[in-house]
């Protein structure tokens, strides 16, 4: 423990007041171009399908191939950083997304485009987990989840102005023009790192062995088993959101963009209010959320035949889910003191985990017959699942 604390009180003692309020923008800028790159693609995927002469699920894939290459190749690419110090690692890993991103836009067919998004996605998981360990130790140790939050500000945001403003601009001129833009997201996000980072931001010294003896122990074991749960929660449901709404309520496709406007207005809410709940009392707020989170998934089921109450329960939903992310990535930093760089990482992996699992899971209820309105059953039971483990946790800390 005396080993993080040094390293912390050094970046702090680096970065106080508005400088550490800097740094944190500077970390949330390059999140907000991360989380548009990786599912502005989403809304494209007609267009890129048309223009590469690929079928909408090959198309698809490409976000697949994103995912997979966060969860295993990310901590591959932390282990290869981890000599560097944090301010250079950061770096790199801004340069490998500009890169990717640019390598988009020039892509002339399918194939070279899924290397460039794999290459892209490799600085997915190793920033943000890098990111955390950075932005914790920034303030105060009662301050450190709400400053992680302030880093995956930039995530939510992109999803309530990024993925939108890329969209219609890839619409308007091309899908190419929307990684042309990211591009230039990602420089400004370098400039910001630059200008704002604290200078010494010293890597953890230590080796792979025994970082990865850190990731054996039980509490970091249980503490990534929630965020592959949690996140397997919410994707579990929120994968088939649009025809669940269109099948039970008649949502049209524009009521069904102000709802998904609305839930990632409810996750940027989520994501502060998880930050003061994570300082406030870390594991009982994880276990009180994930009880919430079961009572409205299984309040949605009845309420998904009406527009109204679907949509103002689906928001409250946004808001809980993502209440969880800064709480779980901080639960990782303190269970893995000793190797919270690679530790950070692989919980990366472990939420994109989560997001194809609890999407399988979906897809092999609705193929067994399962309606679309009983889906949030599942997001249910595995919100139920997290509690458990939660309070597990929670016992063995005590």
């Amino acid at each position: 423990m005396q080993h993080t604390l040094e390293h912390g009180a050094g970046a702090g003692a680096a970065a106080t007041g508005r400088s550490a309020s800097l740094a944190l923008l500077a970390l949330a800028a390059a999140s907000f171009g991360i989380g548009t790159t990786e599912f502005v693609i989403m809304g494209l995927l007609p267009e890129m399908a048309t223009d590469l002469r690929v079928s909408i699920p090959t198309a698809g894939l490409l976000v697949t191939g994103y995912a997979l290459s966060v969860t295993f190749g990310s901590p591959v690419v932390a282990v290869l950083l981890s000599r560097l110090d944090r301010r250079r690692a950061l770096l790199v890993l801004v340069g490998l997304f500009i890169l990717g991103n640019a390598l988009c836009a020039l892509s002339p067919d399918y194939r070279l485009l899924m290397l460039a998004r794999i290459v892209t996605a490799l600085c997915h998981g190793a920033f943000f987990g890098l990111g955390s360990v950075v932005a914790a130790d920034l303030v105060p140790p009662h301050r450190k989840a709400s400053a992680i939050a302030i880093m995956f500000t930039g995530l939510t945001l992109a999803n309530v102005l990024g993925v939108p403003f890329g969209t219609a601009l890839g619409h308007a001129l091309g899908w190419r023009a929307t990684f042309w833009a990211v591009v230039g997201i990602g420089f400004v996000a370098a400039a910001a790192l630059v200008a704002w980072l604290p200078r010494y931001l010293p890597s953890e010294s230590g080796n792979l062995l025994s970082e990865m003896r850190v990731l054996r122990r039980p509490q970091v074991v249980l503490a990534m088993l929630l965020s592959v749960l949690a996140s397997a929660s919410l994707f579990s449901v929120f994968t088939y959101v649009a025809p669940l709404l269109a099948a039970t309520a008649g949502a049209t496709p524009s009521a069904i963009t102000g709802v998904l406007l609305l839930f990632g207005v409810g996750l940027t809410v989520g994501n502060v209010l998880g930050g003061r709940l994570g300082d406030w009392r870390q594991m009982p707020s994880v276990i009180g959320l994930a009880l919430a989170l079961v009572a409205v998934l299984l309040a949605l089921v009845p309420a998904s035949a009406a527009l109204m109450p679907a949509t103002a329960l689906i928001g409250l939903w946004g808001i809980l889910a993502f209440a969880l992310v800064a709480p779980l990535q901080l639960r990782v930093l303190t269970a893995a003191d000793g190797a919270r760089n690679l530790a950070s990482t692989v919980n990366q992996g472990a939420f994109n985990l989560g997001n194809a699992l609890g999407a399988w899971i979906g897809g092999v209820a609705i193929t067994a017959g399962l309606g679309y309105g009983h889906l949030p059953l599942i997001g249910a039971g595995l919100a139920l699942a997290v509690a458990g483990v939660g309070v597990v946790a929670h016992r063995m800390d005590r």
